[in-house]
């Protein structure tokens, strides 16, 4: 127990030592590094590019890293990012031998003491232009200075809504020295690329790349040549928020212009509902026309919204002549012959389209007609003998008056029996005029409403014929849509 004990005596004197030596260092290390401070910074100016000789240029190295996409403005074509930018030069007044100030190797300074380059977003889309965020820079013993500053940007990018919301976006940041021309002040890519690796993944874009090129522009005020590195930002839209929100719906919607040919005509509705589905389309319309620049490059939505509107109208339209066909009625003129055998011979029976009134062909219909037809057959048959029947009676009738002529001249017969037989004959000759003046009105009827009947069918075969068309035209108009996404 003794010797653990002292063992524990033992560390913590030395613990406690060894906190004493580094904060006699530390002590050491603050003293040395306002002496060094004192002596730099006494005779120096940050107006001035710190070379010794003026004709020297200043190497600029540049490295942007991409911490985090905040905005990306189709409309008015602005991309807010936030970025972190360093930048690093040697600065020739800045040096001093670590070896004089206890291996005192770098102090951090705030950066408005030092000279900076006045490298600037030259694409900057913002009304506030106010000055770099005032960090410290650090500063090493051979003069190299390191600028840390974070910065949100935003800049201007051409944006391409062709293929919205399938799109590829390609936006650039060009960073350049804004006085000082490529003699004097030069720019380094630090990379080739910008930096990703600390990217706070978005939850609209993804970013596939940031590569950096260095161009060299002599513009047309100078002469002299203005260097600067420009940083393009590929981007890639996911689509999964506007295939459920926009793009979905509408194929959706456009399913049910084509039904409209398959409501029946006598349920008043098929008019309205081809409106209402123009009036859904055209609130979706508008919601991307809101979202989108107004440039002359239609998104692909919207042109498929406009196919689809124009689609819907052409149905609605084709819905109203064919509603005119459906109540013709009597009064209209018979079905031409061409129509009776392309329409309602061979389309009826690729369409599957029956009689008005049936929906399929079972043997119970079929010998419904049959008993119909067997009805009208006897009807028929009974209006023919009764025809018959009364054509005989008018025989009869004559001869009748012949006997009675006879049988008065001969034997003196009452008048009165004469009267009678010919009172008889002349009922049932009204009765004749009468019943065929019944059945001419029956048959006429008849043909009226059997012609009413093959426009009726008509119109139905039309409507079946334009709603598999419909059907078709939406079908490969998304399958279109999405091959081209």
């Amino acid at each position: 127990m003794k010797r653990n004990s002292l063992s524990s005596f033992y560390v913590s004197l030395w613990l406690l030592f060894a906190a004493a030596i580094l904060q006699a260092v530390e002590s050491a290390k603050g003293k040395y590094a306002h002496m060094l401070f004192n002596e730099l910074f006494e005779d120096y100016s940050n107006a001035l590019r710190p070379v010794e000789d003026t004709d020297k240029v200043l190497n600029v190295t540049l490295q942007i890293t991409l911490s985090q996409i905040k905005d990306m403005d189709e409309r008015n074509q602005i991309l807010s990012a936030y970025l972190w930018i360093r930048q690093s030069w040697y600065d020739a007044y800045l040096k001093w031998d670590k070896d004089k100030y206890d291996g005192l190797d770098s102090i951090r300074i705030p950066s408005d003491l030092v000279w900076r380059p006045d490298i600037v977003l030259y694409n900057k889309a913002d009304d506030d232009f106010s000055e770099p965020v005032n960090t410290n820079v650090v500063l090493r013993y051979d003069g190299k200075i390191t600028w840390d500053a974070p910065a949100i940007t935003k800049s201007s990018c051409v944006v391409d809504v062709s293929y919205f919301p399938f799109d590829s976006q390609q936006c650039n940041l060009t960073f350049g020295s804004w006085t000082y021309n490529g003699n004097q002040v030069d720019i380094i890519n630090s990379l080739d690329s910008g930096d990703l690796s600390d990217f706070i993944e978005d939850v609209e874009w993804e970013i596939h790349g940031m590569p950096a090129v260095k161009n060299v522009i002599t513009y047309g005020c100078c002469s002299e040549p203005y260097p600067d590195v420009t940083f393009t930002l590929i981007l890639k839209r996911k689509s999964s928020f506007y295939i459920f929100n926009l793009l979905l719906p509408c194929i959706l919607i456009s399913f049910l212009a084509p039904l409209g040919f398959y409501l029946p005509a006598d349920s008043g509705e098929k008019v309205s509902l081809g409106v209402t589905v123009l009036l859904a389309l055209t609130v979706f319309q508008l919601m991307v026309a809101e979202i989108m620049p107004p440039s002359e490059n239609v998104p692909l939505i919207g042109k498929y919204y406009i196919a689809t509107m124009t689609m819907i109208t052409a149905s609605t339209a084709l819905t109203i002549i064919i509603m005119n066909l459906h109540h013709c009625g009597s009064e209209a003129k018979p079905v031409p012959q061409w129509a009776k055998v392309v329409i309602l011979d061979y389309m009826s029976k690729i369409f599957f389209v029956y009689d008005v009134g049936e929906n399929c062909t079972s043997p119970k219909r079929e010998k419904e007609e049959e008993r119909k037809l067997e009805g009208d057959d006897g009807c028929q048959k009974r209006h023919k003998e009764v025809r018959s029947h009364l054509s005989d009676s008018k025989d009869d009738c004559d001869l009748k008056e012949k006997l009675n002529g006879n049988l008065n001249k001969s034997y003196g017969v009452n008048g009165e029996n004469v009267r009678e037989t010919v009172n008889c004959c002349s009922c049932y000759k009204m009765l004749i005029k009468n019943i065929e003046y019944i059945a001419n009105c029956v048959r006429d009827h008849k043909a009226n409403r059997a012609k009413g009947i093959e426009w009726k069918k008509v119109a139905k075969v039309m409507d079946r014929f334009f709603m598999w068309i419909f059907f078709i035209m939406v079908f490969f108009m998304s399958v279109l849509i999405i091959g081209k996404a």
